[in-house]
């Protein structure tokens, strides 16, 4: 590589980095501002309505909190693969959500691998209020991807075979769990 050429990757690496340094900056995590995308506000309205619901709202598989003092905190990491009506611009519009969401039950002390955990594609209705909450299951008559096939669109259907949290999601959602469990 040039020199002159290395000179531009190190600026535009120094001035992506300074970007990203304003947006944090401007933006924090911990704010409650809503993302300026519709799919940005989606995920974090899943989100949020996924960890303030009772585990039993999104549990599946036989899965059970141990009991414990206090209410344990739900910590979520979610990915959205579309919504209905797909032509609204505005979260109001929303009427139906697809996505995936994988979530630890943060209990005091105990660490992620060992936690209670509720995954798989969901549902949100957002015609309720609260959202209504609908996990994909199998039963003794159907099969995982038949139910899943019955639940989700076609197009929605496929991502959700494939895909679940992306890499950055996943870091977050270890990070956040680490916290509200006391590690």
């Amino acid at each position: 590589m040039s020199t002159s050429r290395a000179r531009y990757v190190w600026v535009a690496a120094i001035l992506l980095l300074a970007a990203a340094a304003v947006v944090v900056l401007h933006n924090p995590a911990d704010s409650e501002a809503d993302p300026a995308d519709l799919q940005g506000q989606l995920q974090a309205h899943m989100r949020t309505t996924l960890e303030r619901s009772d585990p039993g709202q999104h549990n599946h598989a036989g899965h059970q909190v141990q009991p414990t003092a206090g209410e344990p905190a739900v910590i979520c990491g979610v990915r959205v693969y579309g919504y209905e009506p797909f032509q609204v611009t505005t979260l109001a519009e929303v009427k139906t959500v697809y996505g995936f969401h994988l979530c630890g039950v943060a209990e005091p002390q105990r660490p992620w691998d060992v936690a209670v955990k509720l995954a798989g594609p969901v549902i949100l209705d957002m015609a309720t209020d609260p959202p209504g909450i609908q996990v994909v299951e199998a039963t003794a008559d159907v099969m995982y991807v038949d139910r899943l096939q019955q639940m989700f669109p076609p197009k929605y259907a496929q991502v959700a075979q494939k895909e679940a949290l992306s890499d950055s999601e996943m870091a977050d959602l270890r990070r956040r769990y680490d916290d509200a469990a006391g590690l």
